[in-house]
């Protein structure tokens, strides 16, 4: 029988904001195609619940280390000769340590990080509103694949929620990297959180073209 959760658990947490992040687009809220990004986006994380397969982040030549954000957004290359990925996290901070653990996970390093997409999730339609299989939407893909797909990452963002006291604590005293956002956790658990001006604005700015003075 399951566990009944209790109500303010960092469980409880977790799965209310992967219930909001189910409500998102598959292109980030606020993301514009540009020429530095013309391939497609696709949500990756939180899918469906019943869904096991979904694509996760490892390192090279590692199998049992995975990092698993709560959300996860992939822009995929449109080109089949320059195999990337660029993806944004979200990740839902329950506690200061938690934030810690996670931001080491994401901390720059000299080694390339990998995204896996499993080959059941390819050939899975999109949601509900569009059965297109995912495979046919990403460009570098040109037929049916028999495998998962795996690809190098060339661009990461991450975007924190924090609790409130959290937010503001850091906000005042610390200095984010240039990989990192953040945000108010109610941010996060709003049920049209995507719809939000600050929102879309945000991650708008977490974007390849933020930048340069004058994008391409």
């Amino acid at each position: 029988m399951r566990e009944m959760l209790r109500i303010g658990s960092g469980k409880v947490l977790d799965e209310l904001v992967r219930a909001r992040l189910r409500l998102w687009p598959q292109q980030p809220p606020g993301v514009t195609v540009t020429p530095k990004q013309p391939g497609t986006w696709l949500r990756g994380r939180p899918g469906e619940p019943t869904l096991v397969a979904q694509p996760f982040l490892k390192l090279p030549g590692t199998n049992t280390y995975r990092t698993i954000p709560d959300g996860l957004w992939l822009h995929f290359s449109p080109d089949p000769a320059d195999r990337y990925a660029d993806i944004l996290c979200i990740e839902a901070c329950g506690s200061i340590a938690n934030l810690q653990d996670k931001r080491a996970r994401f901390a720059p390093s000299t080694t390339s990080l990998l995204v896996v997409c499993p080959l059941r999730w390819l050939l899975e339609g999109v949601g509900p509103e569009d059965r297109t299989p995912r495979w046919k939407l990403i460009r570098l893909l040109r037929e049916m694949p028999t495998e998962p797909l795996v690809l190098p990452v060339r661009d990461l963002r991450v975007l924190y929620g924090l609790k409130s006291r959290h937010y503001l604590g850091f906000a005042r005293s610390q200095m984010p990297q240039p990989h990192e956002y953040f945000c108010p956790m109610e941010a996060l658990t709003a049920e049209d959180g995507h719809t939000a001006p600050e929102m879309r604005s945000l991650i708008g700015r977490a974007s390849a073209t933020a930048n340069f003075m004058t994008p391409p």
